[in-house]
């Protein structure tokens, strides 16, 4: 078993009559979320996935960053103009 296995912790919680979730105080701290923070909440196959905007962010960003000094958003741009040139 490796070590991020072994560490990830786990919780068990009750859905509220309104369909509140309440994380755990520790899971909390550990992600450094307090009262009113925005997260984004998505499905993913038969899971529940919840994350701070600001991971979700920063991951885009990185993502869409320029690559070999070139800019992703430049070259699908250029990539488009050539398809409808020849079409």
């Amino acid at each position: 078993m490796t070590e991020q296995t072994m560490a990830r912790p786990q919780a068990s919680i009750t859905l509220g009559a309104q369909g509140r979730l309440v994380l755990p105080a520790s899971f909390r701290k550990a992600l450094d979320l307090s009262a009113g923070e925005h997260l984004l909440v998505r499905l993913e196959a038969d899971h529940l996935v919840i994350e701070k905007t600001a991971a979700v962010e920063r991951r885009v960003h990185q993502r869409f960053r320029k690559a070999d000094g070139r800019s992703l958003a430049d070259e699908l741009i250029e990539e488009r103009r050539g398809e409808a040139a020849s079409s």
